[in-house]
């Protein structure tokens, strides 16, 4: 008897779990600032003539602000120009077709955050209602790789692999 009142107070605790949390619980109880929100900025830089300044243009871009995109693409070795011309630069437009042959959704993360909130619903378990906190590993943990038995793998089969940090670190 004991047990079934216990375990129907569990069930009553774990319906009170409030609401929808998603994958990452990023909010803060605290009144600080938000961490997300600050954004490096680019130097100041002031020109030998003063005069020479572009004028202002209200709604346009702050040449203090940074570009991610055209940061990423001078990353990946290209060209962060053609960034701004808008459109696709022409080197890329084969890449392209071959990305979209079957097809573009415009909807893919609206369609990936539904198959992930229903992935990880099936993949829930009764703790993680009852004790709430992240459940981003407990639901993916049968799709991790174990990266020292895959290495391990690696070496039997003959293949030359990097060194790998000792384990435990």
């Amino acid at each position: 008897m004991r047990l079934t009142i216990a375990l129907i107070a569990c069930v009553a605790l774990t319906a009170c779990a409030g609401g929808r949390v998603g994958l990452r619980d990023l909010s803060t109880n605290g009144a600080g600032p938000d961490e997300f929100s600050v954004l490096p900025r680019n130097p100041l830089e002031i020109p030998e003539n003063l005069n020479a300044l572009p004028p202002p243009t209200p709604g346009g871009s702050n040449r203090a602000d940074r570009y991610p995109i055209g940061e990423g693409i001078a990353a990946l070795g290209g060209n962060p120009a053609a960034a701004f011309a808008g459109g696709i630069p022409a080197q890329d437009q084969a890449l392209v077709s071959a990305a979209a042959r079957f097809g573009v959704p415009t909807d893919i993360r609206a369609t990936v955050a539904e198959e992930d909130a229903a992935f990880r619903g099936r993949r829930g378990n009764f703790t993680s209602g009852l004790f709430g906190g992240d459940r981003y590993f407990s639901a993916y943990a049968p799709q991790s790789l174990d990266a020292r038995a895959e290495l391990t793998r690696f070496r039997q089969a003959g293949v030359r692999t990097p060194s790998a940090p000792p384990a435990g670190q």
